[in-house]
């Protein structure tokens, strides 16, 4: 990217951004070569951005003894400034950043030099941190990159964060993008709020990582208050780990959001009937295609199990796609549920329309 005005009009035009994981061997050895094939998986799948050094990429990575950040930030640059050389494609890279200020300003310094444009910022690691102090963090590792909030589950290393705290994130001049993922519409409403009153509807883009929400927050627009002419908030896109498999279908399904949206601008899925014609008929297959997707989720991400298998979960998909050579993560415990296999099998069986098995077959023959 030139500028961040650019960043903005790009993320603000809504992309899917998929978080992108981690290949191993079966040795649980850093396999390149798996890491380079999605990285360019999700790129020709349409996606617009890639999300790396994320929860999905699996936080250990960022210990100095595992040595893995910066050559799994290296691969995704690499392979995305190569499609950029050949194509059209002006994909977007946000960084994921962790640790204390210290470690999260060299994080982005890193990420900078590496031609990533934003980074995704958690604030994991400051669970116990007062907001004042969370802010004065977020300032500080802006200066260094455009910031791409982020809004963490607490079932997975997450903590609730007031409207007060998001309002003041808002006026962070840096703060290019808001990633909503508390997997809770009371909080995902707060930052919501807190957007529509900061006045940078225009500035700041939304996108999704309420993995159990995914078609209901792209179709979704909020208008808070009475004001017909006020710029409604929205979603643009999605920053997800269920995007991270079955990629193709990802992209079709935000496009098609998107269109919805165009077609009946006033229309929201809680109350399709507002729109007339076709406009109604497609929300209310939309809404119907929700809670598939939402199904669907709930066996990726292990939700019976407290989201103990999310990682892994996605692991398997491209693992059973033949995208990586192993479904294993770094950490030997963590591993599929009991069951999970099963209900991955029960979803792809239910949900044919949802999975991208026959694209990747064909574009791996290309390789």
């Amino acid at each position: 990217m030139d500028s961040i005005e650019l960043l903005r009009q790009r993320l603000l035009a809504g992309m899917v951004i998929p978080a992108h994981p981690l290949a191993l061997r079966k040795d649980r050895s850093f396999d390149e070569q798996s890491q380079s094939r999605l990285s360019r998986y999700y790129l020709d799948c349409g996606a617009g951005g890639l999300a790396v050094g994320v929860h999905t990429t699996q936080f250990a990575i960022h210990e100095p003894h595992c040595g893995l950040l910066q050559p799994v930030w290296q691969i995704a640059a690499e392979v995305t400034r190569g499609r950029a050389a050949h194509a059209s494609s002006n994909a977007v890279l946000i960084a994921g950043l962790c640790g204390d200020t210290h470690q999260a300003t060299a994080e982005a310094a890193l990420a900078r030099s590496l031609s990533y444009d934003a980074g995704l910022l958690s604030l994991a690691s400051l669970k116990d941190a007062s907001e004042e102090v969370l802010l004065e963090h977020c300032l500080q590792v802006s200066r260094a990159i455009p910031l791409f909030g982020f809004y963490l589950q607490p079932a997975v290393g997450g903590r609730v964060l007031s409207y007060r705290f998001w309002r003041k994130f808002c006026e962070l001049e840096n703060v290019v993008a808001i990633k909503v993922a508390p997997f809770n519409r009371y909080q995902t409403l707060d930052v919501v709020r807190a957007l529509h009153d900061s006045g940078r509807v225009a500035e700041i883009a939304l996108y999704t990582g309420n993995d159990d929400s995914i078609v209901v927050d792209l179709c979704s627009q909020y208008r808070l208050g009475t004001q017909r002419d006020a710029t409604p908030v929205r979603f643009q896109g999605g920053l997800l780990g269920h995007w991270a498999c079955w990629t193709r279908g990802a992209v079709e399904l935000h496009q098609r959001c998107q269109r919805a949206l165009a077609i009946a601008p006033e229309a929201d899925p809680a109350s399709a009937s507002a729109a007339s014609g076709g406009a109604a008929e497609e929300l209310r297959a939309l809404l119907q295609l929700a809670h598939q997707v939402t199904d669907m989720n709930a066996a990726l991400f292990d939700a019976a199990n407290g989201f103990r298998g999310c990682i892994a979960g996605i692991q398997e998909v491209l693992y059973r796609q033949g995208l990586i050579e192993s479904n294993l993560c770094l950490d030997a415990e963590e591993t599929l549920s009991v069951g999970q296999a099963e209900e991955l099998d029960r979803v792809q069986r239910l949900y044919p329309h949802l999975v991208d098995d026959q694209f990747v077959t064909g574009w791996l023959r290309l390789q």
